[in-house]
C-alpha cells in the first residue's frame, strides 16, 4: 500500500471514531477508545477484504465497503462491552 492509501485509511477510520463519539458520548478517554476501535476495525476489515480478493466494494487500493463494515462493527462491540459493569463483594 503507498503512502496516500495508508492516510486516506487512516482519514476515514478517524471520521468512524470521532461520529461515534458524537453520538454516544464520553470524555477524551472515550473518544481515544472510539478512536483505536475505529482504527483496528478498519484495517482488520481491509485485510480481510484483500485477502478473500473481493473488489466490488473499492476505492482505489481500499476496500471501502468491508473496511467500513469492521469499523462500524468494532466501534458497536467496543461500546456495548464498555457498558459492563463490574460489581465488588465485600
Amino acid at each position: 500500500m503507498t503512502l496516500p492509501t495508508l492516510v486516506l485509511g487512516f482519514i476515514i477510520s478517524t471520521l468512524f471514531g470521532a461520529l461515534f463519539h458524537l453520538w454516544r458520548g464520553g470524555g477524551a478517554v472515550r473518544l481515544l477508545f472510539y478512536l483505536i476501535l475505529g482504527w483496528v476495525g478498519f484495517w482488520l476489515g481491509q485485510g480481510f477484504a484483500s485477502n478473500l480478493g473481493w473488489t466490488f466494494d473499492k476505492l482505489g487500493p481500499i476496500h471501502i465497503g468491508t473496511a467500513s463494515f469492521g469499523s462500524i462493527l468494532f466501534l458497536l462491540a467496543g461500546y456495548w462491552l464498555s457498558l459492563v459493569q463490574v460489581v465488588r463483594k465485600q
